[in-house]
């Protein structure tokens, strides 16, 4: 073989071997684009509660659907410290709410009791979570009321705000946003009726889970759910 021959033949392998080269790692890099945009999408380990919307767009010639799942809306109360708290300032924690009445005779102590077991349980979660109570009966739960439910209840976490504020507005943030019944109701014992949900809200202001507060083995599913939700969504280094 001559060596013009050998070096054409030479010159040949290496552009095949250049090329192979280049072409693994043009597949690499798209390997890592796609694993890139894959991490992206979060992986939900819990359904968002509520009534959606589908929003329909075009993109490149294709119809794109979108789901819009509602939001809880930014409000703002007094707690029980006489503190205006805004959901702003609690931006970033993962709520757990529910909504009351400090003279509630049938199922508020029962409600009370269950949030006060679960304050307990979560007490290494105490900075991701914070315990919301909203008042549905805000003209006698005044501050210094909610303060001797407090003590009457022996409930000494620190997570833990107690909601007064407008009346209307908060019969309307249960009821089209916590997925909670709450309104006035003169027949119902103590002249308002409610529902016993507990609520679990996360950071983005979505409603993750809707629990029966009065019965433990569902405050025990929502226990679980929420360290779930913290530990595979928000991977937060904790028990499960």
């Amino acid at each position: 073989m001559s060596d013009e021959i050998k070096n054409h033949t030479m010159k040949n392998t290496i552009s095949y071997f250049q090329f192979l080269s280049v072409k693994k790692s043009t597949y690499l890099f798209l390997l890592l684009l796609l694993t890139a945009c894959e991490s992206d999408k979060k992986v939900r380990v819990l359904p968002i509660i509520g009534n959606y919307d589908v929003e329909y767009s075009t993109v490149d010639g294709k119809e794109v659907t979108d789901t819009i799942y509602p939001k809880i809306p930014e409000f703002s109360y007094l707690n029980q410290d006489s503190v205006m708290i805004s959901s702003k300032s609690m931006k970033g924690k993962v709520w757990i709410a529910d909504f009351f009445f400090t003279s509630c005779p049938t199922i508020c102590p029962k409600m009370t009791s269950q949030m006060k077991r679960l304050s307990f349980l979560t007490k290494d979660l105490e900075k991701y979570v914070q315990f919301l109570s909203f008042s549905i009966n805000p003209t006698k739960d005044q501050p210094s009321v909610l303060r001797k439910y407090i003590k009457l209840h022996g409930i000494t976490a620190k997570n833990w705000y107690f909601f007064t504020g407008d009346e209307e507005q908060t019969h309307d943030l249960g009821v089209n946003y916590f997925n909670v019944f709450a309104n006035k109701d003169i027949a119902s014992e103590g002249g308002y009726a409610h529902s016993p949900a507990f609520v679990l809200v996360d950071t983005e202001g979505y409603v993750r889970g809707v629990y029966v507060g009065t019965e433990t083995k569902q405050v025990d599913l929502l226990h679980k759910d929420l360290r779930k939700l913290l530990k595979y969504e928000y991977k937060y280094e904790i028990n499960e």
